[in-house]
């Protein structure tokens, strides 16, 4: 643990709220702390309302926030004197608690308070921090986690025992602190859950907050259950270019839509895999009950998904009879799977909700090797993860995030996405929810998009050695190619067929057809297993139809491409491979318009630069986006019943009508 308070910002706190703000991201910054919206912070201020009259308000973390980043309208402020006299009642139901927290906000706009926000009240604190600590939970998840708690901080902390998030837990809290609390008392450990620390100041709450955590790692290290020896090495084999595929059209398959399956390369999760007591140590259930809503409550180990939900649905079908009302089961399909070969993959519709469970499961991974070194790991019954499994509370967030993008869990690779026609489809599939693998020799690709779901390779499309890689790449980090979008190409100067060197032609040839042939050859079998079937869309030229003086080699490559499309069509029609082509014409928003091509062409035809921009029926000027939109639409429901199809972009052009 690193004390990350920094006096020299403290200057500019207008208020507590303010102090509150800065003390919660940096609790926030670290990630053995708190994860993706996990922990909640609160301070208590005086406040006078519209009637002049004073009121404490508790300002508690509001749903929907991380700490990391939050602002001052993260916090929902309620009326603190209400949340107390909530506490003091035998019961109250999680829908009547969720109604009182919403009617005692005296912001309406306010983001829904934290399920913790009753327990805030009542401990007697300005300041209040709660945190899911690795190293704390690592403990607590022992076999003999309370005993060694209470070595570790004697006095300093009250320790209840795990009682499930809301209304119950705050009166659990309540008794115990009553009842145990003294002077010394600087923390709250909730066991197999977090821990709290508290203080008059928000200094003086992280700080406790802080160092509490630091005995907690303190001891693993005394223990000798710190470190681990990392001795697998990252697996490498080329069977995985079409196994990884085949697991990811089976459980998008379940899923009845297609999924993401993220191949991690960090090597804990590689040794985690290997480990001979993995069914042992995995199976028991995760380090808290919340993070069942992001991984399951246990991983897949090894590829037999059939075998995975039967367990599922005996789980749910057992824990289903003590529930208090009728429950619905949600897909019984995994987050995670740990195979000896893959190592660990972590799965989702995106690669924000897949970089989630990644990273809940890398903290898992750690603090389940260091709880075996401390005498072996101990989770929950499944009783009791079943309950926040199905808490009403948890899977109302999850109704929220319910999207309806229409690529969302697929995978398009496009080429020449550097710039042109490429980089626009680039954005037009990402608006459509795809994750995008986008190829080019320019360096630049890496930076076409900051999107979770954007993936760029630099990638010469003429060296198979690199083509390979890029494609294996793409698919250990997606897993598999749903579609692809053949862009890539060069429009040289014009030269006429007699002064054209053949080591250009070749060269173009190389480039607009060999390549694009070569991709498509490598990445046939992924295709085949594309869990809506595999689609890809030729950009093509008017050039192909309507072919001009002086384009002959790009002309007879680019139609070359076309007869590779039609022919294609009908070899891979009995895997549902959909191919067809866009033709657009006078796009000069892309690479291969320089100033010199342009006029070059602009003079074949006897035109101005600027009739020769707008030389079509319409007399419009074609854009990137309208091709690239085109292009994604043939991969949409739109074209579902189409293959092989050719249609132009072009505004209109004579020759090719």
């Amino acid at each position: 643990m690193k004390n990350l308070w920094d006096k020299s910002n403290t200057f500019s706190f207008e208020d507590d709220l303010d102090a509150r703000v800065y003390s919660s991201r940096l609790l926030g910054q670290d990630s053995s702390l708190v994860l993706h919206g996990g922990g909640n912070t609160s301070v208590k201020i005086l406040e006078k309302n519209l009637l002049g009259d004073e009121e404490q308000i508790l300002y508690v973390k509001g749903s929907g926030w991380d700490l990391v980043s939050i602002e001052r309208a993260g916090f929902s402020p309620v009326r603190m004197s209400h949340m107390v006299s909530l506490a003091k009642l035998e019961s109250l139901s999680d829908p009547e608690m969720v109604n009182e927290l919403k009617t005692q906000l005296t912001d309406a706009n306010a983001p829904a308070p934290s399920v913790e926000t009753i327990l805030h009240a009542i401990l007697p604190f300005k300041f209040v921090d709660h945190t899911h600590a690795d190293s704390v939970v690592t403990i607590s998840n022992t076999s003999n986690g309370e005993e060694r708690i209470k070595e570790i901080y004697g006095d300093k902390v009250l320790v209840v025992p795990y009682v499930m998030p809301g209304f119950d837990l705050a009166k659990s809290v309540d008794k115990i602190f009553s009842e145990q609390a003294t002077s010394l008392t600087e923390g709250i450990i909730l066991m197999n859950h977090g821990i709290f620390s508290f203080g008059n100041s928000a200094k003086e709450s992280y700080d406790r907050m802080i160092d509490l955590v630091a005995d907690a790692e303190n001891y693993i290290h005394e223990q000798n259950a710190w470190d681990i020896q990392i001795s697998s090495p990252p697996s490498s084999n080329e069977s995985l270019i079409t196994e990884i595929p085949k697991l990811r059209q089976l459980i998008s398959k379940n899923a009845k839509k297609p999924l993401l399956l993220n191949l991690s390369d960090k090597e804990i999760g590689v040794h985690f895999s290997k480990r001979p007591d993995l069914k042992k140590i995995a199976n028991q259930g995760p380090l808290t009950p919340d993070h069942v809503i992001r991984t399951k409550r246990v991983p897949m180990i090894g590829r037999d998904v059939e075998k995975y939900i039967k367990e599922y649905t005996s789980y749910f079908d057992h824990n289903v009879l003590n529930a208090k009302e009728s429950k619905t089961m949600l897909d019984p399909l995994p987050r995670i799977v740990i195979d000896s070969e893959f190592g660990v993959c972590s799965i989702g519709k995106n690669m924000k909700e897949v970089g989630i469970v990644s990273d809940i499961y890398e903290h898992t991974m750690l603090s389940i090797i260091r709880a075996e070194k401390l005498g072996g790991f101990k989770a929950l019954p499944s009783s009791d993860i079943f309950d926040l499994e199905y808490w009403d509370l948890e899977q109302a967030k999850l109704k929220k995030n319910i999207n309806s993008f229409v690529f969302e869990g697929e995978v398009v690779l496009i080429t020449g996405a550097a710039s042109g026609i490429g980089r626009a489809c680039v954005e037009s599939f990402l608006n459509r929810g795809s994750a995008v693998i986008g190829l080019d020799i320019d360096s630049s690709i890496k930076e076409v998009s900051n999107d979770k779901n954007y993936l760029g390779i630099i990638c010469n499309l003429t060296n198979d050695d690199e083509l390979k890689e890029s494609i294996e790449l793409a698919v250990r980090y997606f897993g598999g190619i749903d579609m692809a979008v053949l862009n890539a190409g060069i429009f040289p100067p014009a030269h006429k067929v007699s002064e054209l060197p053949f080591k250009e032609w070749r060269s173009i040839f190389s480039i607009n057809l060999d390549a694009n042939f070569n991709l498509l050859r490598l990445i046939y079998p992924i295709l085949k297993l594309a869990p809506n079937s595999g689609r890809v869309v030729f950009i093509g030229s008017k050039n192909v139809p309507a072919p001009g003086p002086g384009a002959a080699a790009y002309s007879a490559s680019k139609a070359a491409l076309n007869q590779l499309m039609r022919v294609l069509s009908m070899e891979w029609g009995e895997d549902g491979i959909r191919l067809n082509t866009v033709h657009p014409n006078a796009v000069f928003d892309t690479g291969i318009w320089t100033e010199e091509v342009l006029k070059s062409r602009a003079e074949n035809y006897g035109l101005s630069v600027d009739e020769y921009k707008s030389n079509n029926l319409l007399k419009i000027e074609i854009s990137s986006f309208d091709v690239s939109e085109l292009a994604a639409e043939m991969c949409g429901p739109l074209f579902s019943r189409t293959t092989a199809a050719q249609v132009s972009v072009d505004g209109g052009n004579e020759r090719v009508i």
